[in-house]
């Protein structure tokens, strides 16, 4: 992992939220919500909380006497996330590595983690934190996105982004966000983590956007993408961004455009 690609700052995570949270990550952030509250858990934690789409999706279903443990290793993100969340009494936001969690053990029924377990540096340690502060029976909740090749708008993405720096391509999305895809090698890192009762469900959505600029605007500038442009010329964002939208235009059109994603749905049991 590059040491660019953890650095959600700037106006990257505001752009994040606008575009690339309902591009890809809401549908799944409701059904990790729903796999979640299904449970009933009286103490939740999130960790890699991002800008907060899945306490968007969870807080209203869990129960009033509930409480709800946010946390993110990026400042810049959580208060973003808190910043789009209504007043709860129930909600603690808090700055956290999900690799060194400031948690007692055994405190948390239920520990989820939307699309962050990519950014760690090194897994089987975040997944044995998520075990340490679960109670026994307690679950953990994660998902992963699948190969590059299967999410559409980041391939298309990668490939334009890389005809403009041809000597030197930047590699983030297909190296980070989309680089811990084999199922086997997942559930060996959740089995070496301690957790024993394991399930991974592979699951496909459609990313629809108003425009391809969209997407485009999305990857090139509301990720760490961004930081890997700009290293090689930051006079040329705007114009990656114009490559990349022009690329999903040739394939989808001008107008409302909608292409494949899809994730792997990891629920283990301590």
């Amino acid at each position: 992992m590059s040491s660019v690609d953890k650095n959600f700052t700037g106006s990257i995570a505001d752009l994040y939220d606008e575009y690339l949270v309902p591009l890809i990550f809401e549908s799944y952030a409701s059904d990790l919500a729903e796999r979640t509250a299904s449970l009933s858990p009286k103490m939740v934690l999130e960790t890699a909380a991002g800008s907060g789409v899945v306490a968007r999706a969870l807080a209203p279903r869990l129960s009033r006497d509930s409480q709800y443990v946010v946390t993110d290793l990026n400042q810049p993100m959580l208060d973003c996330a808190a910043s789009r969340q209504p007043p709860d009494d129930r909600m603690v936001w808090r700055q956290a590595n999900a690799l060194e969690l400031p948690f007692d053990d055994q405190r948390f029924d239920a520990v989820l983690c939307q699309f962050g377990v990519m950014f760690f540096p090194d897994r089987v340690a975040g997944f044995r934190e998520a075990w340490r502060v679960l109670k026994a029976g307690g679950s953990f909740f994660f998902n992963a996105w699948d190969r590059i090749e299967e999410n559409v708008f980041a391939d298309i993405v990668t490939r334009a982004v890389a005809e403009v720096f041809p000597d030197d391509p930047p590699g983030f999305l297909a190296r980070t966000p989309h680089g811990y895809h084999d199922v086997d090698a997942i559930r060996k890192d959740v089995e070496a983590a301690g957790f024993k009762d394991i399930s991974i469900d592979t699951v496909e959505a459609v990313s629809t956007a108003p425009s391809p600029r969209h997407p485009a605007v999305a990857y090139c500038q509301g990720t760490p993408l961004r930081n890997e442009i700009e290293e090689r010329d930051a006079a040329l964002l705007n114009e990656v961004t114009d490559r990349a939208e022009a690329a999903i235009a040739e394939r989808y059109g001008t107008g409302i455009v909608s292409a494949k994603i899809q994730g792997h749905v990891v629920v283990a049991k301590r």
